[in-house]
């Protein structure tokens, strides 16, 4: 067997002869300075400055040296504001153009530094005033997705229904807003012992989480929350009176919204619920070590349950070509909707949530569909091949997606190419875009997105750690 009938097999085929059919720089080529100067920078991390030093003496491509130090430090070179009331740590992090921290974004774009909080206690410090900082937001408004860093400014959209607060910036309920908190706090709980942070009031946007989670099982009604927008985009906007088309009260939750902030179609987002059963496991086990309240732990652990029974029983459809796989979005009453969107939580990133194994046969089938002509948001064009969604458009890839597939592949060949792939589409600026048109990397929305400039460093240093040999 060839190599090109090799990967062909592994479903790989395209996008390694893709790789090959363009090539890449390779030469020492001098690379502009597109980072913010050392003087300028919001934050700056003696750890994380280490760690692109060793990644730029060992890596001997120029130009993937050049995008780490671009992207990696981003997060904290722009979008961090670190202050303290008293000795507590307040951290406000904006989503890069955009002024205004999401719970979801923030939580991503601080999560690449955890394991360097060791030999660096002053990143430890603003990690801890992020999660202080979400804490407050989810105590303000647990059904918002977007705040402000000043507590008391009146949000701009000025055409949305919906019960909007001085301080929040957009309103939109997601599941995975709430989640994100809870990932970032007990993986800094499990990395630093340091239980600061998680004082009564935490513990009081842990009930609320919970609340809201229980509201949104749509059990006994469609629950308090609603949100209408007068827009042109459709996907700005939740129908029939606000509150979504029907769903059949199954045990999952409802998420008016998708992580890329476009309204769902059928309101039981099948990724999101999976990453709330992770979080609420992860809130229980924090619950009972630090607030020593089993009462608390047991109905988390106990939602958590019967939100994994239900997803068994809902989440899995069988496909024509593909057999059992999971669907995007359900509504308990057998309709479904089979696609994937870029955003995390998303079903390629399961494994990456520690949601599922990465060799779980369903989501190996899943993954399969994503990465086929039957998923309507996978484009293939001239320069790349990845996954869309509707927020950016028909054509128009997010890196986001590139990066996870390497996040998620244990085959060697995939992660390489995937590597050289994201090398090739920054469009000649040396950061990583919300998304670009499969035929031009230089045609891309959002110029300056820390998420996916840090967690495409992220994926580097993964891959510089565990499998070095690939950078090369």
């Amino acid at each position: 067997m060839d190599r090109k009938e090799f990967l062909t097999q592994l479903g790989l085929g395209g996008l390694s002869l893709m790789v090959s059919a363009y090539g890449f720089r390779q030469d020492e080529a001098e690379f502009p300075k597109v980072r913010v100067p050392a003087d300028k920078r919001n934050f700056s991390s003696p750890a994380i400055e280490k760690a692109i030093t060793d990644f730029k003496s060992k890596v001997k491509d120029p130009e993937l040296g050049w995008l780490f130090e671009n992207c990696f430090p981003n997060t904290l070179d722009t979008t961090v504001f670190l202050k303290a009331t008293g000795k507590v740590p307040d951290t406000y992090v904006i989503t890069g153009d955009i002024d205004a921290m999401w719970l979801r974004d923030s939580s991503a774009q601080v999560w690449p530094y955890l394991t360097f909080m060791k030999t660096d206690a002053t990143l430890q410090n603003l990690i801890c005033g992020v999660i202080n900082r979400q804490t407050k937001s989810i105590l303000k408004d647990p059904y918002a997705n977007a705040f402000y860093g000043d507590d008391q400014k009146v949000g701009e959209w000025k055409d949305d229904l919906t019960a909007m607060k001085p301080g929040i910036h957009e309103r939109k309920w997601e599941i995975d807003s709430l989640c994100y908190p809870i990932r970032l706090a007990y993986h800094y709980w499990k990395l630093t012992g340091d239980a600061t942070p998680f004082d009564d009031q935490w513990k009081s946007a842990i009930e609320a989480t919970l609340k809201v989670f229980k509201e949104q099982q749509r059990k006994q009604g469609k629950g308090p929350y609603s949100f209408q927008r007068t827009t042109a985009w459709a996907t700005d906007g939740v129908p029939l009176a606000g509150y979504g088309y029907p769903v059949k009260p199954v045990g999952l939750i409802c998420s008016m919204f998708r992580p890329s902030d476009d309204a769902t179609i059928f309101p039981f987002l099948i990724p999101a619920n999976f990453f709330a059963v992770v979080s609420l496991k992860q809130a229980a086990e924090m619950v009972t070590a630090i607030a020593k309240d089993k009462a608390l732990a047991m109905e988390l652990t106990g939602l958590a349950s019967e939100v994994e029974t239900a997803l068994k029983k809902h989440a899995v459809v069988e496909h024509a070509t593909f057999g059992k796989i999971y669907a995007y979005e359900v509504n308990g009453m057998g309709s479904y909707n089979l696609m994937d969107d870029a955003n995390v939580p998303s079903l390629l990133s399961l494994p990456y949530l520690g949601a599922v194994s990465p060799d779980d046969t369903i989501y190996r089938n899943t993954r399969k569909f994503l990465f086929s002509e039957d998923n309507p948001f996978f484009f293939k064009g001239k320069v790349a091949e990845g996954i869309g969604g509707p927020h950016a458009g028909i054509d128009m890839i997010w890196p986001l997606s590139i990066i996870m597939r390497g996040l998620t592949s244990n085959n060697d060949q995939e992660i390489r190419a995937c590597i050289q792939l994201l090398k090739r589409t920054h469009g000649g600026t040396g950061f990583m875009h919300e998304s670009f048109h499969k035929d031009d990397d230089k045609q891309f929305t959002r110029k300056w997105f820390a998420w996916a400039n840090t967690i495409f460093g992220e994926f580097l240093w993964n891959v510089f750690v565990t499998k070095p040999h690939l950078l090369a």
